[in-house]
């Protein structure tokens, strides 16, 4: 009897401390992209954004639930905005996850605005 629960206490330790991405086969990797925009597609609804301090490139995917908002570098107020006030040349924070196959789909995409063109 005390073999068991020695045995079920264990199961459930190890259980809890498993990471909970562990358990879908599917989980969507969590991600940031972060730079400026250089090419934006409206029709296509993505956004070429070219990271910080490399010249690596990333499309970030967005749809009608991404969240688009602007904020001042060290400012909590964060404002709603729509797609198109985000431009070419502006810099971004996307916030999204990675499918399957290495696209990124933005759900939040935050213009900054210390650092974007006025």
């Amino acid at each position: 009897m005390l073999k068991k629960h020695v045995a079920v206490l264990f199961m459930v330790t190890l259980a809890l401390s498993l990471p909970a991405s562990s358990f879908g086969q599917g989980a969507a990797k969590q991600g940031r992209v972060e730079g400026r925009i250089i090419r934006s597609d409206k029709d296509k609804m993505n956004l070429t954004v070219r990271r910080l301090d490399s010249p690596n490139e990333t499309i970030v995917n967005y749809d009608a639930s991404t969240k688009f908002v602007s904020q001042y570098h060290g400012e909590k107020k964060v404002n709603p905005i729509e797609a198109g006030e985000v431009k070419d040349g502006d810099r971004v924070i996307c916030l999204g996850t990675y499918d399957d196959k290495g696209a990124f789909h933005a759900a939040t995409i935050s213009k900054r605005l210390s650092h974007s063109p006025q």
